[in-house]
């Protein structure tokens, strides 16, 4: 049925775990409850997902990683009657929420906001998004899926392992996100197709030795940088790209990238609703059967139907009445030799209304008066960073992405000092 890691787990398997699941009075009636998931053991926390999915029931999964606490309150904050977590036994959870017949999944997503809030989708509205995302994506018919990514996340559960077992394949989980593991694997799979992170694609990207590139990958989650574009399009052989949100799953997809923002043609369940064509952006809209997404994404469509993505609606920074976007002037900067990351701010100023705040980390000490001499040859005036600090590090988060609101709150409370103490 699938792999982890070099280990296969065939249907057998599943059976057996799925009787031992149905003699748990936790599990007794489960259709009627919430239930929280946080097992290490991938083929058990999978076991345990099917057989709840095929019950009926409603499951929330949690990354392997979470304490019990921080497990918990995310429980509860969901409404889940029951906590799985790790070897010990089930947890009863004081909670009122009632069950939607037919079951949902729970996802925990954070936006931009900061506050976390619960999102379910029935089971049946991400068995439309398969039925769509395989009859509309083809290209990986003949490829084995390789998901070196959470499978408790939406991207490598739904997009990596129900889509590849929908396509009738075996699908190869990885779990030991060891990079130099994760090349010798692919190596030994035919024509593999790689879920993953931004981040350790351009990690596998770049301990690549001449001449070899990867077969094919799919990144989602986040636009890539600019650099990390290039190196990712000169290190493979088919580049996808997916795009989604947590209340929709994946949206659109791009079976054949030439551009880090082309995101993609919208799969054919969900309708554009808001979006213009030309180059002037706006909100990207979509409508399903389960109501209208409103994304906070800007973008636009092309005439050929390509998405392109623009900035999050909430990072535009106004600056004097000019729109600046983060993701370009982080593309500039990351341009630059020795600079490995960049990520830009919103700051209030008195006399443009906004101002950009960049930090950067490189490979040496950056002196701003010569990153301010390479912005100003390829930006304009109100687009290069009133404030330019060299950081040692800039956390991302486990699927690529940079939190503006978490970087802007360390920066603020003094966490992330000053390389060499050079501000600008």
């Amino acid at each position: 049925m699938l792999y982890v890691n070099e280990q296969f787990f065939d249907q057998a398997y599943f059976d057996a775990a799925a009787r031992e699941f149905a003699a748990l009075p936790a599990l007794a009636d489960c259709q009627n409850h919430r239930y929280a998931v946080c097992l290490p053991a991938t083929a058990e926390w999978l076991a345990l997902f099917f057989f709840l999915r095929d019950a009926g029931s409603s499951v929330l999964p949690l990354h392997p990683d979470m304490p019990l606490e921080a497990a918990r309150r995310l429980a509860r904050r969901a409404g889940c009657h029951w906590l799985f977590h790790h070897g010990q036994a089930p947890e009863a959870l004081s909670s009122n929420m009632a069950a939607v017949p037919g079951g949902e999944l729970l996802q925990m997503s954070s936006g931009t906001t900061g506050e976390p809030k619960c999102i379910a989708r029935s089971w049946v509205s991400i068995e439309r998004e398969l039925d769509s995302y395989v009859g509309h994506f083809r290209e990986p018919e003949s490829m084995t899926a390789v998901i070196a990514c959470p499978v408790t996340h939406s991207y490598g559960l739904i997009a990596g392992l129900l889509v590849a077992l929908r396509r009738g394949q075996v699908p190869v989980i990885i779990d030991n996100l060891n990079p130099k593991y994760l090349l010798r694997r692919l190596r030994d799979i035919p024509r593999p197709l790689l879920y993953s992170s931004p981040a350790m694609l351009n990690t596998l990207c770049r301990l690549l030795p001449a001449g070899e590139r990867l077969h094919a990958v799919m990144t989602s989650g986040t636009v890539l940088p600019g650099p990390w574009f290039q190196t990712l399009s000169a290190g493979t052989e088919h580049l996808f790209q997916q795009y989604g949100c947590s209340e929709a799953g994946c949206i659109a997809i791009n079976p054949a990238v030439k551009a880090a923002t082309d995101i993609g043609f919208v799969l054919p369940h969900l309708k554009l609703t808001a979006a213009p064509t030309g180059e002037a952006p706006a909100e990207l809209v979509f409508a399903g059967e389960d109501g209208v997404i409103h994304t906070r994404d800007l973008g636009y469509r092309r005439a050929d139907g390509m998405l392109v993505f623009v900035a999050r609606l909430d990072d535009t920074i106004n600056v004097a009445g000019l729109n600046l976007y983060p993701q370009e002037v982080e593309d500039v900067v990351m341009a630059m030799a020795g600079i490995r990351d960049a990520v830009v701010l919103r700051r209030q100023d008195p006399f443009a209304g906004e101002r950009a705040c960049l930090l950067f980390t490189a490979d040496v000490p950056v002196s701003t008066a010569t990153l301010r001499d390479w912005c100003r040859a390829r930006l304009a005036a109100y687009q290069i960073p009133a404030e330019m600090v060299q950081v040692a590090d800039i956390a991302r988060q486990a699927n690529g992405k940079i939190s503006r609101r978490e970087v802007a709150a360390r920066f603020d409370a003094g966490e992330l000092a000053p390389v060499a103490g050079e501000v600008a």
